[in-house]
């Protein structure tokens, strides 16, 4: 791997962090697509799943004060754990682009309607009910597709949570289903000794990144948190488009 390969992985990487750190979400949805474009798909997944697990934990611990805020925490990381294994095996059978693009309009809809409703909240009744397919959907995405910021992201959001309870909540989810992927990922040998030297090396900007950004979410609102999140679901959006066309 040429030195400019591995500038391109650390200023990804770089970039990503920051924004995971400020909204609990997107390292893989920005540092993928750019690390692609220098080394391929396969290359970028595998180097930034394990960073990316690190900068899950770290944020998880770092907002876990406000886990008494968050609720159907229990039912959405235990369906998203095995929804991952079920999405794994689904990798090889099911079309990918459809599922793309079901996610990306659901993804639209979902900020649009916010956007007309700035108070759009959903009930505690609304979301025990639901919470199991969420969580199985977001696992399965996750296993099939590598993609579960959006169906988790937009979710939780709904929730109307404080920053740190949004964080902490978004983070423990990723976190179950990225491990799954992380295990799955190194038991098929996918884990060659230059990608696992790379994806080391990315570790050094993602916890650089968490301070800096965890400062900045300190220094939102809650308005200006929400627009933030909303940001990064409508890039998460994009992105599926993008990859559906490329």
């Amino acid at each position: 791997m040429t030195g400019a390969e591995i500038a391109v992985v650390l200023g990804a990487s770089l970039l990503g962090a920051f924004v995971k750190s400020v909204t609990g979400m997107g390292y893989p949805l920005l540092a993928v697509p750019l690390i692609a474009l220098a080394l391929g798909i396969e290359d970028a997944v595998v180097i930034v799943s394990g960073p990316n697990a690190v900068a899950n934990f770290v944020l998880c611990w770092q907002a876990r004060g406000g886990r008494s805020e968050t609720r159907d925490l229990p039912v959405l990381v235990g369906t998203s754990f095995f929804g991952a294994f079920l999405g794994t095996f689904l990798l090889v059978t099911v079309p990918e682009d459809p599922l793309l693009i079901f996610l990306a309009v659901t993804i639209v809809v979902y900020v649009v309607n916010y956007l007309r409703s700035p108070e759009l909240r959903l009930q505690e009744a609304t979301t025990h009910r639901w919470s199991p397919v969420v969580g199985s959907l977001a696992g399965v995405m996750q296993g099939a597709l590598g993609v579960s910021g959006p169906v988790v992201g937009a979710w939780m959001h709904g929730y109307r949570l404080t920053a740190q309870a949004y964080v902490f909540s978004v983070t423990i989810i990723f976190g179950v289903a990225g491990s799954v992927q992380l295990v799955l990922l190194a038991a098929s040998g996918r884990y060659t000794a230059e990608r696992l030297g790379v994806s080391v090396l990315a570790l050094i900007p993602v916890l650089l990144m968490v301070p800096v950004g965890t400062r900045s979410r300190a220094r939102l609102g809650g308005r200006g948190f929400d627009l933030a999140v909303l940001g990064v679901l409508l890039a998460s959006g994009a992105a599926l488009i993008v990859r559906v066309l490329s």
